[in-house]
C-alpha cells in the first residue's frame, strides 16, 4: 500500500465513519418494562423493611458474587462509606486508595472522618501498586481501598497478604467490576467487604443504586443497619441504634436490578471475548498499548476497554486530539480523568470543612507519577457498552485508529 495515495479523510475533517454500529445502553426488554410496571401498579414503592423485591435481588446479587450476605443501597458511594463506617474506622485513621479512580473513594474516605492516602498505580494495569501500598503503611493506616479499575482485577494475593500481616481491612471497590472473575472468585467477594455501583453507565444498572457483599455477619449486620437508619432486625420501628440514615433503595430499582442480573454472566463473557480480541487487533499497531492481562483476573468486565497512546507514533498529536478524532470516527471512546484525584480543588485547596483531616496533611505535594502520566499523556478508554459488539465491530475500531495513524503520521 501507498500510505499517500490510500489515506482516506478523517471523519472529523468530514469523511465517512469507521464505525457506524449503534452501541444502545441500558439494554433492556418489554419484560423489564413488565416488570417495573407490576411493582407500580401494586402499590408497594418503597422499601420500609428492606423485603419483598429488595431481599429478593440482595439474596440473588450476593448468590451470584458467591457471599453470603448483601446490603443494597442508595448508590455506589454510600456503600463504599457504610463499609468504612462498619470496618470500625475512627477519625483520623488512614485509609490507601489509589488516584486514579473516580472522586468517591476518595471523598467518602474524608466522610467517614479518615484520612485518604493517595499511592501510585501499576503502569501495566492502572490498578494500585501493592509495592506502593505496603510502602504507604502506616500505624495509623486500617483499610485498604483498591480498585478493580475498568473491570481489571487488583493483584488480590498481595493486597490480602499485606492485608493480614497489617491488621488490616480490605474493602474493593467493585463499581466496574460486576461478574468480573480474580482466580474464579468474583470480585467483590475476596476482601472483607465488596463495594459495588448500579449508576446509569454501569454494566449492571438500575440508574442509580448501589451494594455491599461480605461473608462476615458483624459487618453485614452493621452495614444492614447503617442503611436502613440505624435500626436493627428485630427491634421495635422507632428503635435506633446506630448513627445510619435512610439509604434505602425502593421496590422498583430491585425489580429491575433483579432483571439486568439475569444478562449479566452472558454480557460479561461477551465483553471479555471482545476485550481479548481487540487486544490481538491493537497488539500490533505502533504506539498503541492495551494493558495487560494474565495477571490473576480470570474474567474481566471491560467496563472500559483501556489502552496506553503513544503521541510520538502518531504525528505528535496528543492524547485529547487523538480522542476526538476516533470519537468523530464512531468509537465510543473517552479521554478519561483529566489529573488524579490529588489535584482536584478538594485535595489541593484542603476544603474539608469539619472532618477530621490533620493540618499536617499535604495533598500539594503528592505526586504519583504513572497516574499522572495516564491522566495526562497515555490512556483512552472505550466504553462498556461498544464491547457487547461484534468482531466486526472490534474490527473497526482497531481499522479507525490505524485510519487516523495513517493521516497524521
Amino acid at each position: 500500500m501507498n500510505p499517500q495515495t490510500d489515506l482516506v479523510p478523517l471523519a472529523i475533517h468530514g469523511g465517512a465513519k469507521t464505525v457506524t454500529t449503534h452501541f444502545p445502553w441500558p439494554v433492556f426488554d418489554e419484560s423489564d418494562v413488565q416488570a417495573v410496571t407490576q411493582v407500580v401498579q401494586s402499590g408497594a414503592w418503597g422499601n420500609p423493611d428492606c423485603k419483598g423485591e429488595v431481599e429478593a435481588f440482595e439474596q440473588a446479587f450476593a448468590a451470584y458474587c458467591g457471599t453470603r450476605y448483601a446490603v443494597s443501597c442508595v448508590n455506589g458511594s454510600v456503600s463504599l462509606r457504610l463499609a468504612l463506617i462498619a470496618c470500625g474506622v475512627k477519625p483520623g485513621d488512614e485509609v490507601i486508595v489509589p488516584p486514579y479512580t473516580f472522586i468517591a473513594t476518595a471523598s467518602t474516605v474524608i466522610e467517614a472522618n479518615c484520612v485518604p492516602v493517595f499511592v501510585d498505580i501499576d503502569p501495566a494495569t492502572y490498578n494500585i501498586d501493592p509495592k506502593a501500598i505496603e510502602a504507604a503503611i502506616t500505624e495509623r493506616t486500617r483499610v485498604i481501598i483498591p480498585v478493580h479499575f475498568g473491570g481489571q482485577a487488583c493483584d488480590m494475593d498481595a493486597i490480602m497478604a499485606l492485608a493480614r500481616r497489617h491488621n488490616l481491612r480490605v474493602i474493593e471497590d467493585a463499581a466496574h467490576a460486576h461478574g468480573a472473575e480474580y482466580q474464579g472468585r468474583k470480585l467483590g467477594s475476596i476482601g472483607d467487604v465488596g463495594s459495588f455501583s448500579f449508576q446509569s453507565s454501569k454494566n449492571l444498572t438500575s440508574g442509580e443504586g448501589g451494594i455491599v457483599v461480605t461473608n462476615d455477619e458483624a459487618l453485614y449486620r452493621q452495614m444492614d443497619s447503617l442503611r436502613n437508619v440505624g435500626r436493627i432486625e428485630g427491634g421495635q420501628w422507632y428503635d435506633h441504634y446506630y448513627p445510619g440514615c435512610n439509604y434505602r433503595i425502593t421496590q422498583m430499582q430491585a425489580v429491575l436490578l433483579s432483571r439486568q442480573l439475569k444478562r449479566l454472566e452472558e454480557q460479561t463473557q461477551l465483553r471479555n471475548r471482545n476485550g481479548l480480541y481487540l487486544n490481538d487487533l491493537l497488539q500490533p499497531i505502533e504506539g498503541i498499548t492495551p494493558l495487560e492481562r494474565g495477571l490473576g483476573e480470570t474474567l474481566h468486565s471491560y467496563h472500559l476497554y483501556i489502552f496506553k497512546y503513544s503521541s510520538s507514533k502518531f504525528g505528535g498529536v496528543p492524547k485529547n486530539r487523538f480522542v476526538d478524532m476516533l470519537a468523530a470516527e464512531g468509537v465510543p471512546c473517552f479521554r478519561g480523568y483529566p489529573h488524579p484525584l490529588y489535584r482536584q480543588p478538594l485535595f489541593q485547596q484542603k476544603n474539608f470543612m469539619c472532618y477530621a483531616i490533620p493540618e499536617t496533611v499535604d495533598y500539594t505535594q503528592v505526586h504519583c507519577p504513572v497516574a499522572e502520566r495516564a491522566c495526562q499523556e497515555e490512556a483512552v478508554w472505550i466504553l462498556q457498552h461498544a464491547m457487547l459488539g461484534t468482531r466486526e465491530d472490534m474490527e473497526a475500531f482497531a481499522r479507525a485508529i490505524v485510519k487516523i495513524q495513517r493521516s497524521v503520521s
